[in-house]
């Protein structure tokens, strides 16, 4: 195991961190502990859980703590402004899931993003202050911390806190996505605060400073939820949405409540999958999957076969036509839950698949009884007890609208264009939705968020979940059959390059290296169409997952992205 002692070290002594009494791996190789393992996104954020650790928090208290440190140190994704989902084990099995995915303001309407032709308004739901739903991030953190936490307030925001107000230095991979969001900040005199030094970017190394965040985690610190859907936070936000053409208002902070959800739960091949309720469309899709792909040994085919490309893509193709037609927020819509991951449906579903063809998706709609969302981030925690938590959280656009509320160093989500803002048009990500998604006050908008734990009789087996819009949900699905099926230790089943196909576009886009020439030739053969991804730089996924095997926690951070498993 390759030891990164010195760099961390080096954190040590400029941030007060605590050093964990191990060597420890960044990918590929994985990172293994017995007391305590998180992989995120980001170095900081990962040590700031592994801190909170050390000081006697269980799983859910650094989760907490990685989250609020990724709202300081990865500001794309990262946030306080923005909304997700977790997943939890606790210690004696039972699984929870809290949704804090944002709502739509009480001032909203149906076709808030269309002109007096019917036309989507370019740029309104994506652009703009009429672009951001109510945030649910910290209500979501204060609650379960509050439910299931071990540790103060105080002493898990302490890491965020240091960091925003003592600052840190940037990574080159920071400092670049800075200077390519500046272009896009410039009619926003906040953001060009936060991001350049009076306009001129910042480089490498450069010490970030955030003393407006700091003052605003400070106010959540003290005061909790209160901290920051009343008083001096809230108002500001309020401020900036009036002052910018938004509707948000001080009701709408002061009524948004994060909710408990029943788990979505299913098996495959032995194993108990859990995952995310509706309006995340992950814990759904990823057991549909599953289950038409459960008679089939994938085993054989061979990892990155013809056969194994095309079994999955077809099964893909299907679930992402169900989510087009079914799924929205189930308080204001039915959502056939329990339909989507029957296993009977499955097989109806898959009924028409030939193994040697592939399928039309203008043939392929949403199926029935036969009687009757780049840029978000995951993070996976496990502690010694076995709990474990699957978080995943997002602005939907890399750093939102691109919007720093002044005074408060919050960035804005842009998460409106989740909803299906003219029905049948895709949204940024490619994907169609219809009436179940429609914008309706209060509503919260469909995701694609799959946090996801894998459990094997009762013990823990896996957490994992990735950002990436509409390839979130095939992501998870690969890494999840590249363990049960193949047998892949996790770093091999995360580090392995992916594919994904979701109904429309009629396309299969794949990863370089993901499908060799032989396969490449056959799959057009089948009738496949399929394209290179380009849109991600480093590949689909960003899946930072743990893996309990051998009386070990293995933890891997996806080496398509910057950050790093630490464990002890």
């Amino acid at each position: 195991m390759r030891s990164f002692v010195v760099p961390l070290l080096c954190l040590t002594l400029s941030y007060g961190l605590p050093l964990p009494m191990t060597s420890f791996a960044a990918s590929p190789e994985a990172v293994h502990g017995k007391k305590g393992m998180v992989a995120s996104r980001s170095t900081l954020a990962s040590q700031a859980g592994i801190e909170i650790m050390q000081q006697g928090g269980n799983a859910v208290d650094a989760a907490v703590a990685t989250a609020f440190a990724l709202a300081v140190t990865y500001p794309s994704a990262g946030n306080i402004g923005g909304g997700g989902f977790a997943l939890v084990r606790l210690e004696d099995g039972k699984i929870l899931t809290l949704d804090h995915r944002e709502t739509a303001p009480g001032a909203s309407h149906r076709d808030m993003y269309l002109d007096a032709k019917g036309e989507v308004i370019k740029g309104l739901s994506t652009h703009s202050h009429l672009a951001t739903g109510v945030p649910g991030s910290v209500d979501g953190l204060i609650r379960l911390l509050e439910a299931h936490g071990k540790l103060s307030r105080q002493v898990v925001m302490a890491p965020s806190i240091r960091l925003a107000s003592e600052g840190f230095p940037l990574t080159y991979n920071l400092a670049r996505q800075f200077k390519r969001q500046l272009e896009s900040m410039r009619a926003y005199p906040a953001s060009i605060k936060k991001f350049s030094r009076d306009g001129a970017p910042y480089a490498a190394g450069d010490i970030w400073v955030q003393q407006d965040l700091a003052a605003t985690l400070r106010r959540i610190s003290v005061s909790g939820r209160d901290g920051f859907y009343q008083g001096r936070t809230a108002e500001l936000i309020v401020a900036e949405m009036q002052r910018g053409g938004g509707i948000i208002s001080l009701e709408d902070l002061a009524e948004y409540r994060s909710l408990w959800r029943d788990p979505v739960h299913g098996t495959y091949k032995g194993y108990e999958i859990w995952g995310m309720a509706a309006p995340s469309s992950g814990g759904l899709l990823v057991q549909q999957m599953l289950n038409m792909l459960e008679p089939y040994d994938l085993a054989s085919m061979g990892w990155g076969s013809a056969a194994a490309v095309h079994l999955m893509v077809e099964a893909e193709r299907r679930a992402y036509a169900d989510r087009a037609e079914h799924l929205g927020d189930p308080d204001f819509y039915e959502v056939p839950a329990v339909m989507l991951i029957d296993k009977a449906y499955a097989r109806q579903r898959f009924a028409d698949f030939d193994p040697a063809r592939a399928s039309d998706s203008k043939a392929i709609g949403p199926g029935n009884w036969p009687t009757e969302s780049q840029n978000t981030t995951h993070f996976s925690v496990m502690d010694s007890q076995g709990m474990m938590v699957a978080f995943t959280t997002t602005l939907n656009s890399a750093y939102g609208n691109k919007i720093v509320v002044p005074g408060t160093g919050i960035l804005l989500n842009n998460e409106m264009n989740d909803f299906s803002i003219k029905l049948n048009t895709p949204n940024q990500f490619g994907l169609i939705g219809r009436e179940a998604n429609a914008v309706v006050p209060g509503k919260r908008m469909l995701s694609s968020m799959s946090p996801t734990i894998v459990t094997q009789n009762n013990q823990p087996v896996l957490s994992t979940g990735s950002p990436g819009g509409s390839t979130i949900i095939t992501t998870t699905l690969q890494v999840i059959v590249n363990v049960i099926d193949y047998g892949m230790s996790i770093e091999d089943a995360v580090s392995l390059p992916r594919f994904h196909h979701q109904w429309r576009p009629n396309v299969v886009f794949y990863d370089r290296y993901a499908l060799s020439p032989d396969t490449l030739a056959r799959l057009k053969q089948m009738g496949h169409q399929l394209a290179p991804q380009t849109w991600y730089a480093r590949g689909i996924g960003d899946a930072n997952s743990i893996l309990f095997r051998d009386g070990l926690i293995h933890g891997i951070k996806d080496p398509r992205g910057d950050g790093i498993a630490v464990g002890y």
